[in-house]
């Protein structure tokens, strides 16, 4: 029983420290009691080991992603329990492994392999098909942005690192404590954790108060139309759409004003990709440039594109019927004062959502089982490069399309690209006034902290937002309000050192983890021999 309390705790704990509603100091310990009784259960028990991990892990990673993620359950039932089941058991996996290990080699070796699996674990949610990295451990301090100002060096996985460290030292300290007994132990110990704590802290503190933002800035103005994605979008007309955008951008755009920001998938209508010229979309946002040259207008909207030719189909082409194929887009336009419009594809896609994972495997087994979330239940065509936009004077803007901003490696492609700022132009009202939307904008501000690039954010239902270089948000329009949003975002064309080389943290972890595997193998074998 007092296991199953340890696992709960730990379980409880990583909840109570997630944002936007815990406290991130938690996380500096989460792990310790989960890590306490895997060892209790290891050295002292004979039988059923595995079993008895894999119970208890299940238990504290269960209780962990039901608290922080069960929000998705208000836009669909069944993914959000697969993605609570299956997350869960993903890191269950990764905690028997390392108790498998752990087994077969000594503490050091055992740690360093736990928090290098981790952070592949970690990568491979950013990287595979079944991508959901919403519970990446350096997601963790999105709301404690002044401790992590070091993130423009190391990304996300530099704060997975930090609680990882921090954990494994208060574990040790509390073994070594029960096997000698000796207070001098803990005495080391607090000052080892301290100092783990505290380092990286002042580090970022030092960051934040000697950092300026770049002088050069533009203003632009974001819109919330404040549209229900259930009872509304797909029920109003891009003319409606159209009017609703023009009228909250005429009532608050000013002469020095460079652009435009309306959210994801906006005109919902469904437009052919060819015929854009001929849309409502390009109706209204060129009438209003036209109106307005000083400013470019970038929109998010619904495209598609139908044909017959079987040499055109890809692994992400719809098929209607025999020899008839569509191409379905989640896309973002931007229309210039010349008329020159310009388009990028979101290409980071909603598991089960935008994206049947593995289709030619699973298919055959599953059918068409995607999920509807308000008429969207097409595989979308993605693009392969981070495209940027010009404006009218030559800024580049990235146009980030909704779950793309929690990419922090993907999100450096486009200021790799030249961005000199970010937009984010999302709906996050799929989950209802729950935690789901205010986590989704507090990870933005990571984005912003990694490439020092300002952000302007435009969600349909909210939270609209400017948030600076240093990741903090400058102004907002609250969830479910209608209107728009005047700010200022800063222009920055200089890449920091996780720009420039993106998830290394990851990839190092990569080696370490298949050399200690290997090796605590061959060990293990030699020792059964002798």
């Amino acid at each position: 029983m007092k296991y199953f309390f340890y696992a709960l705790l730990s379980g409880i704990l990583l909840a109570l420290g997630w944002p936007t509603y815990g406290f991130p100091l938690l996380l500096f310990f989460a792990f310790v009691p989960l890590l306490y009784a895997e060892a209790n259960i290891r050295l002292d028990e004979a039988h059923n080991r595995k079993w008895k991990i894999f119970g208890l892990a299940y238990i504290s990673f269960f209780t962990w992603n039901v608290v922080t993620t069960h929000w998705l359950y208000y836009s669909t039932p069944f993914g959000g329990i697969f993605a609570v089941l299956a997350n869960s058991l993903l890191m269950t996996f990764v905690f028997l492994i390392y108790h498998i290990v752990a087994k077969r080699t000594y503490f050091g070796a055992a740690s360093t392999f736990l928090v290098s699996l981790w952070i592949v674990f970690e990568y491979l949610h950013l990287n595979w098909e079944f991508s959901w990295p919403w519970l990446n451990l350096g997601n963790g301090f999105s709301e404690a942005i002044n401790w992590v100002q070091w993130y423009e060096f190391t990304g996300t996985f530099g704060g997975t690192l930090w609680i990882w460290l921090v954990n494994i030292a208060i574990f040790k300290m509390l073994l070594l404590y029960k096997q000698h007994r000796e207070k001098t132990i803990i005495y080391r110990g607090l000052v080892k954790t301290g100092l783990l704590l505290l380092v990286p802290l002042l580090i970022s503190y030092a960051i934040l108060y000697t950092y300026s933002e770049t002088e050069e800035s533009i203003e632009a103005l974001v819109l919330q139309p404040n549209v229900n994605p259930y009872t509304e979008k797909y029920n109003t007309n891009d003319t409606r759409i159209g009017e609703l955008l023009t009228e909250l951008a005429e009532n608050a755009i000013t002469e020095e004003t460079q652009v435009v920001i309306a959210p994801e998938t906006v005109f919902a209508d469904g437009t052919v990709f060819n015929n854009f010229d001929r849309s409502e979309a390009s109706f209204f946002t060129k009438e209003f440039v036209r109106k307005h040259p000083q400013a470019s207008f970038l929109s998010g909207i619904s495209m598609y594109n139908r044909f017959q030719d079987p040499s055109l189909v890809t692994g992400q082409s719809n098929e209607i019927g025999p020899g008839d194929w569509y191409d379905d887009y989640n896309s973002a336009f931007l229309v210039n004062a010349n008329d020159s419009v310009h388009f990028y594809h979101k290409s980071k896609l909603v598991v089960g959502v935008e994206n049947f994972p593995y289709q030619e495997v699973l298919r055959p087994i599953l059918g068409n089982v995607m999920i509807d979330l308000g008429g969207t239940v097409a595989m979308k065509t993605t693009q392969k490069d981070r495209g940027v936009f010009e404006l009218n004077q030559g800024e580049l803007v990235a146009p980030i399309i909704c779950y793309e901003s929690v990419y922090g490696d993907y999100v450096t492609g486009y200021v790799r690209n030249g961005a000199d700022f970010l937009t984010i132009i999302t709906n996050d009202a799929w989950w209802g006034n729950t935690q789901g939307h205010k986590q989704h904008l507090s990870y933005a501000k990571l984005r912003a902290v990694e490439n020092r690039r300002a952000i302007a954010r435009s969600a349909n239902t909210g939270i609209s937002a400017f948030i600076n270089e240093k990741g903090e948000i400058v102004s907002s329009l609250g969830y479910e309000e209608q209107g728009a949003l005047l700010g200022q975002v800063s222009l920055n064309n200089k890449l920091t050192f996780y720009t420039k080389y993106g998830d290394y943290i990851a990839r190092v972890s990569q080696f370490l983890a298949l050399f200690i595997f290997l090796f605590a193998m061959v060990k293990w074998k030699r020792n059964r021999k002798v």
